[in-house]
C-alpha cells in the first residue's frame, strides 16, 4: 500500500538531508521521482541541504494543482514512481489534499518534509493538514539543540540576534544568516517562552548585577 508520510522536526534537524537521501536511494535502484519544493534556501527549483547537497526540483506556486501535475506528467508517458515534497509547511492545505489524492488514486508513495510550527509556535496550515491526513507522521531523531544544550523544539525568528514574535508567517531565512539580518534560531520551549536567544543570553551574562551584593 502506498503511503503519505510526513517527516517533521525543527529547523536544522536534517529534513532536507533525509529527503535527498531518499531520492538517492531510490534513484540508485532505477526508480524515478517527482520532487516538489517551495522557498528553498538555494533558490527557486532547488532542494538543498545545509551539508551542501542539492538537486533540481519543481517549484510549487500559489494555486498549483500537484495532482494535476502528476496526471499530466504520467499521461505524457513519463515515469514517476514516488513523490518528494520538501518545505511542505509552505504548501496550501488544498495542495496537501492533492498529495493525499496522489497516494490514493495514483498509488504513489509521497514523502513530505517540513517544520510543524512557525516562529510564534503556531502550526503552519500545510503542516496541520499533513498531521490530519498523513498515514504516518515521523519526528526526525536527529535532535537540533538549543544554545543551552537542551533539545530544540521551537523555531525563533530573530533580527540582529533578538527574537521577534510579530510579522508575516513566511519570511525566508536561515539559521546560518548574519547577525544583522532576519534569521532563525532553534530554541527549547523554556527559552522560546522567555524569548532568550544565544545573543541575548550572552548579553544577560555580561550585564552588571542589578541588586547590591553583600559579603555579610
Amino acid at each position: 500500500m502506498s503511503e503519505l508520510v510526513f517527516f517533521c522536526g525543527t529547523m536544522d534537524c536534517g529534513k532536507s538531508t533525509l529527503a535527498l537521501q531518499i531520492e538517492h536511494n531510490r534513484s540508485a535502484r532505477g526508480l524515478v521521482g517527482m520532487i516538489f519544493t517551495r522557498n528553498d534556501r538555494a533558490g527557486e527549483g532547488k532542494l538543498s541541504s545545509r551539508l551542501g547537497l542539492v538537486t533540481d526540483a519543481v517549484e510549487v506556486e500559489d494555486g498549483a494543482d500537484l495532482y494535476a501535475r502528476l496526471v499530466d506528467h504520467l499521461s505524457r508517458g513519463r515515469r514517476a514512481d514516488y513523490v518528494i515534497a520538501d518545505e511542505a509547511q509552505f504548501l496550501d492545505p488544498e495542495q496537501i489534499d492533492q498529495l493525499a489524492r496522489v497516494v490514493d488514486d495514483l498509488d504513489l508513495d509521497v514523502y513530505a518534509f517540513g517544520i510543524t510550527t512557525d516562529f510564534r509556535s503556531k502550526l503552519f496550515p500545510g503542516s496541520q493538514r499533513l498531521v490530519e491526513l498523513a498515514d504516518r507522521v515521523e519526528v526526525l531523531q536527529v535532535e537540533a539543540l538549543c544554545w543551552c544544550g537542551a533539545r530544540a523544539t521551537h523555531n525563533a525568528r530573530t533580527v540582529g540576534g533578538v527574537m521577534v514574535v510579530e510579522g508575516a508567517q513566511v519570511v525566508v531565512g536561515d539559521v546560518t544568516g548574519s547577525a544583522d539580518e532576519i534569521g532563525y534560531e532553534v530554541l527549547c520551549r523554556r527559552h522560546h517562552r522567555r524569548r532568550m536567544t544565544a545573543a541575548t543570553a550572552r548579553a544577560a551574562t555580561l550585564a552588571p548585577d542589578v541588586l547590591p551584593v553583600s559579603s555579610g
